[in-house]
């Protein structure tokens, strides 16, 4: 399928309907990124070196995972349908498997999670799951081995003020969901962009900027609103009359590419799009037709807060702990995956313009959950009416664990969060305040992945 050559532009709207799945195939997918430290000094982990990512994915292929090679260097892992990824600064990615129920999800996770640190811990490195780095600046985050991250350092400083940012020092948690038709997909995708902002404000855990407040409780999402315009936002199309796969299509046919990927060497694309490639007039390859492939790295390097692939990648929050991987996944679902409960949110998000919306993820960066929306409503208010969908959502799916719990326990930890108007950033905040006597030491311990 990869190797197929594109040769008109039906193929490219074909690939997403491809994505079409019966409800009995829907899964859940995860994605979540944390920072790696040494531990008796607080810095960063550099690739190389006896306290290096090299010497933990080593580690990790000692318990089955499968190394992927650029250049002689690992750059990833796989096992089963799971991969381990390197983000530009370090970061390391699960991408979970496709899996049936929140449980599976959680079960995933911990797995990992208890991996990583049966290796990290032998070479006194830990894991911090926070949306963007604490302490560190900009110049003393270490470049990974990865040639596609060489071409993007070059190209973001172009295009926003905190590019590079996004790429080095934030962290997010992820979850993909599936679509069983162009219609389903629309109504998914309007829901999750609309609720994106809610998500962020849930889910808000970076208030800190080299060491200090910075005055936003999601640091991470503001930093993305700033990074490039071209493949970042909200996507105001998608709310228009006659959305569907071709409207998508339309818009990452004009989305400046990075590269194209030959013979194993990405090759640098900058400024051109993959419109110019589907006429042959790609100036680093002319008179080369795209392979579906070049396709689908190309979607990959697009970053709406919801993404369209095969399913739907939802990429509003920050990363967290263990807690609050397994709630994102299960306010998603919650959500989607029960008709209804979609239906009543598809209502739900029916009363706010786009320009609301856009109001929305603007502000949720600095005031989180107490934002302001329509009069005297806040962000917190929408959170309630929101999260009892989702457990209803939940609820009715009635998927138990070996205890009876269905999958709604996951949500409660932020259903407390709505009840106490408090995300994890607030309260990170009220401890460097009070308990920490603004020393940013302690982060390393109250935020362990």
């Amino acid at each position: 399928m990869a190797d197929i050559l594109i040769e008109d532009y039906y193929q490219l709207a074909d690939y997403f309907q491809a994505g079409c799945k019966p409800i009995s195939e829907w899964k859940v997918g995860t994605e979540h990124e944390k920072f790696g430290f040494i531990k008796e000094s607080q810095k960063p982990i550099s690739y190389y070196g006896d306290q290096g990512i090299l010497k933990i994915l080593n580690g990790l292929v000692g318990l089955g995972w499968n190394p992927k090679y650029e250049n002689n260097n690992i750059i990833a892992l796989s096992l089963g349908k799971q991969s381990i990824t390197l983000e530009p600064g370090g970061q390391l990615e699960l991408s979970g498997a496709p899996l049936g129920s929140i449980h599976e999800t959680c079960v995933e996770v911990n797995s990992h999670l208890s991996q990583l640190r049966s290796v990290s811990e032998k070479i006194g490195v830990g894991f911090i799951g926070i949306g963007f780095h604490p302490v560190l600046k900009l110049d003393e985050v270490p470049l990974m081995p990865k040639s596609r991250y060489k071409i993007m350092k070059n190209y973001m400083p172009k295009k926003g003020f905190h590019g590079l940012d996004m790429m080095f020092r934030t962290c997010t948690v992820q979850t993909n969901l599936d679509y069983s038709s162009e219609i389903d997909m629309v109504k998914k995708l309007r829901v999750s962009l609309a609720l994106q902002p809610l998500s962020t404000a849930l889910f808000a855990n970076s208030p800190f900027l080299e060491g200090r407040l910075s005055g936003y409780k999601s640091l991470r999402s503001y930093v993305w609103m700033h990074t490039d315009q071209d493949r970042c936002g909200m996507l105001p199309f998608v709310f228009e009359e006659g959305m569907g796969f071709e409207s998508y299509v339309n818009y990452a046919l004009d989305v400046p590419m990075y590269f194209v990927i030959r013979d194993g060497n990405f090759i640098n694309a900058e400024g051109q799009t993959f419109r110019d490639f589907m006429k042959g007039s790609l100036k680093c390859l002319p008179n080369e037709m795209p392979l579906i492939s070049d396709w689908e790295n190309h979607l990959s390097t697009l970053f709406p807060e919801v993404r369209l692939k095969k399913f739907l990648e939802m990429r509003g929050a920050d990363a967290g702990n263990w807690s609050s991987l397994c709630a994102n996944p299960a306010f998603w679902v919650g959500l989607l995956y029960d008709e209804n409960c979609l239906n009543e949110a598809y209502e739900l998000i029916s009363d706010f313009s786009i320009n609301e919306i856009l109001s929305m993820r603007e502000n949720v960066p600095t005031h989180g959950l107490k934002t302001k929306i329509k009069s005297k409503l806040t962000m917190n208010d929408l959170a309630e009416k929101v999260l009892k969908i989702s457990k209803k959502g939940l609820k009715n799916r009635k998927i138990f664990d070996s205890s009876g719990n269905d999958e709604s326990i996951f949500l409660e930890v932020i259903i407390q969060r709505q009840k106490e108007c408090n995300s994890p950033a607030d309260k990170l905040i009220e401890l460097f305040n009070s308990e920490w006597s603004e020393s940013i030491g302690k982060i390393f311990e109250e935020n362990m992945a």
